[in-house]
């Protein structure tokens, strides 16, 4: 018995399901490990100050999330740092990335003088982009 396909079926398009495959691989590896990354900061457990005026920002994915705690931790990438450890670490990073985002979290109850101590750093080390963390005040 032979099978013969009809002529409109052979001139049809052929979808090729390797590369979309490998296509849909890439992108949940690729979304996977951003999710990871994200989720390292928000672990900190922070309770951010609110703000009826915030403003969501452009931010660029190789941003630097400074988080200090209420009682004056510098955390990092899950490391945590004293003042000085911190301007040392900026100053590296700065000379590598010279336009550097460097966003600040701090716990709504954390004393000014630590985030002083972090903008110092920023300062110390030439980074000027510079934004603050808060969450948006939505009662009126």
């Amino acid at each position: 018995m032979k099978f013969d396909i009809p002529e409109h079926q052979k001139l049809r398009p052929v979808i090729q399901l390797a590369p979309l495959v490998d296509i849909a691989f890439w992108a949940l590896m690729f979304f996977m490990i951003i999710a990871v990354f994200n989720q390292m900061e928000v672990q900190v457990n922070l309770t951010l100050p609110k703000s009826k005026t915030a403003v969501q920002s452009a931010q660029s994915s190789g941003k630097i999330v400074i988080n200090i705690t209420k009682d004056g931790h510098f955390i990092v990438n899950q490391k945590e740092f004293t003042s000085n450890g911190l301007a040392l670490m900026l100053a590296q990073v700065s000379k590598l990335f010279p336009n550097q985002q460097v966003i600040i979290r701090a716990d709504e109850l954390t004393y000014h003088k630590y985030v002083i101590q972090a903008l110092d750093a920023c300062g110390r080390s030439n980074l000027s982009d510079i934004s603050f963390s808060t969450l948006r005040d939505e009662s009126k």
